[in-house]
């Protein structure tokens, strides 16, 4: 259900990575890839996008280059990296309005999966990077039933 990609994983793994370094520290793509044995190429891809697109990261070119955390974890959710690794995203092909579904005038399912759709986008948004990345995230409260049923 809901599978997050492999760019995604190592946007994330560098992240990671890179806010337990001392602040303004740079980190190659090589580095990120060596420790975590991840693809070279397409870790700094994401690690380029999160420089480029997202203002997440800043690019120091040169001998000595690499990357540094610009922007405060706290005020990137996962929803913004999801966008600028994947760029927009919708559960369905009817939620994207550039390629309409060719069902979507007969679909009965539209009104739910849209609802989903905003619940899971407002989920995304309001996690932070810090809090999936260097806090622990609150899970919810198991239900008594669940309780019991494992208890």
């Amino acid at each position: 259900m809901n599978k997050i990609n492999r760019k995604l994983e190592y946007a994330l793994m560098a992240l990671k990575y890179m806010s337990q370094k001392i602040p303004g520290e740079l980190t190659t793509a090589k580095e990120v890839s060596d420790s975590f044995h991840t693809p070279f190429d397409a870790t700094a891809r994401v690690m380029q996008q999160m420089a480029q697109k997202g203002g997440i990261l800043r690019a120091e070119y040169g001998a000595n280059g690499g990357y540094q955390i610009t922007k405060d974890l706290a005020k990137v959710s996962i929803h913004d990296l999801v966008e600028v690794v994947e760029g927009p995203t919708a559960l369905v092909k009817c939620l994207h309005k550039e390629a309409p579904c060719e069902i979507q005038g007969t679909c009965n399912i539209v009104s739910p999966i849209t609802a989903l759709n905003d619940r899971l986008t407002d989920f995304y948004k309001s996690l932070s990077l810090k809090e999936l990345l260097v806090e622990r995230v609150a899970m919810p409260a198991k239900k008594s039933s669940e309780a019991v049923a494992h208890g």
